[in-house]
């Protein structure tokens, strides 16, 4: 029995030296240490041994048991520390290297334009105020000196949701509101989303955006209208941009004007975008109609005023030297890509 005891012990010992994993290093166990082990087999047979001999052979057999179970311990801690140094290696971080960035989003080319506006009007003194995007009849055309026969209160010109309610066609709308509920001096702009029914085409979309202006106040004339739109023009176009101011009409003032700038595209020489002409139409201002002052109960004897009212589409296509209004709202992310930062990559 001693030499079967030694032949198992050397038998073992070779079989875990080379275990390579967990399920062999169990099935290993199981082998000379389980209940039907080659262990516990030989211990059956010290039955037949002479009563004499039976404590020194249990001795070695416990001995045996003993370099088993010391064995199969280290042999498990070592195949766990390995697994562990090798999943720390397979996780190690090298902090020498640089930092991933997140990307982050941008601002609307709209939007862009839109803040920029804020900040030149604000910094000539304007506040910015708000309306509400369904309007009335009133407050959309008549306070506006719009009559009742106007060709804008057309069904095919403008969306009516009751007799006496519609969604704003010019966010002209929120002056009158605001003149309504402030006295003079008035300096404001009024940016927001207006509606009408025109065909989607390269410049045109029945949702589209304005930025209104307002000033109110003693002694208001067209040279302080002209200073302020120039101004503004130079900041968003450049300083060498050439601003042009022809006679039009208004139902809410006289006398009233259409505001050109030197084509961005061509500096004024003529391209396609300003069909050769070297000027683009931006905006229409004039002098607030007396009709519309008394209206709000501003005394036009005492006070005068002048409006404007800017296409941000317009001006956000033609400062971008975008050719199709469309882009604007079809969320395509490789278009939208392109103005990040605020500047046209």
């Amino acid at each position: 029995m001693k030499e079967k005891l030694e032949a198992l012990r050397s038998e073992a010992m070779n079989d875990i030296a080379a275990v390579q994993d967990e399920q062999t290093l169990d099935a290993w166990r199981v082998k000379y240490l389980g209940k039907k082990g080659a262990l516990t087999e030989i211990l059956r047979g010290m039955g037949a041994l002479p009563a004499e001999e039976r404590p020194k052979m249990g001795q070695l057999v416990n001995e045996v048991r003993a370099a088993f179970e010391q064995a199969f311990a280290e042999k498990s801690d070592n195949m766990k520390n390995a697994a562990k140094n090798a999943r720390l290696a397979a996780e190690t971080v090298d902090v020498t290297m640089p930092g991933k960035t997140n990307k982050g989003g941008s601002l609307h080319p709209l939007n862009q334009t839109l803040a920029d506006m804020i900040d030149i009007f604000q910094s000539m003194g304007f506040d910015v105020v708000d309306g509400p995007e369904i309007e009335t009849d009133h407050y959309n055309f008549e306070a506006l000196n719009v009559p009742a026969d106007h060709p804008a209160r057309d069904m095919q010109d403008t969306f009516y949701l009751a007799d006496n309610l519609l969604l704003r066609t010019q966010t002209s709308a929120a002056q009158i509101r605001t003149m309504e509920t402030r006295k003079p001096p008035i300096r404001i702009i009024c940016p927001g989303r207006v509606y009408r029914a025109d065909e989607v085409d390269a410049t045109h979309s029945p949702v589209f955006h304005q930025v209104e202006g307002l000033v109110v106040d003693k002694g208001i004339t067209m040279c302080d209208l002209k200073g302020v739109l120039e101004q503004f023009a130079h900041e968003i176009y450049g300083k060498d941009t050439k601003v042009r101011f022809r006679p039009s009409f208004f139902p809410f003032t006289e006398p009233s004007v259409e505001v050109d700038v030197s084509c961005p595209e061509c500096g004024g020489k003529g391209c396609r975008v300003c069909k050769g002409e070297g000027w683009i139409e931006i905006l229409g201002a004039g002098m607030v109609h007396p009709r519309v002052l008394s209206g709000c109960g501003i005394d036009p004897e005492e006070y005068s005023g002048f409006a404007f009212g800017i296409g941000l589409d317009r001006l956000t296509t033609t400062r971008y030297k975008i050719s199709d209004i469309r882009l604007l709202f079809e969320n395509d992310l490789r278009f939208l890509q392109q103005f990040e930062g605020g500047n046209v990559k």
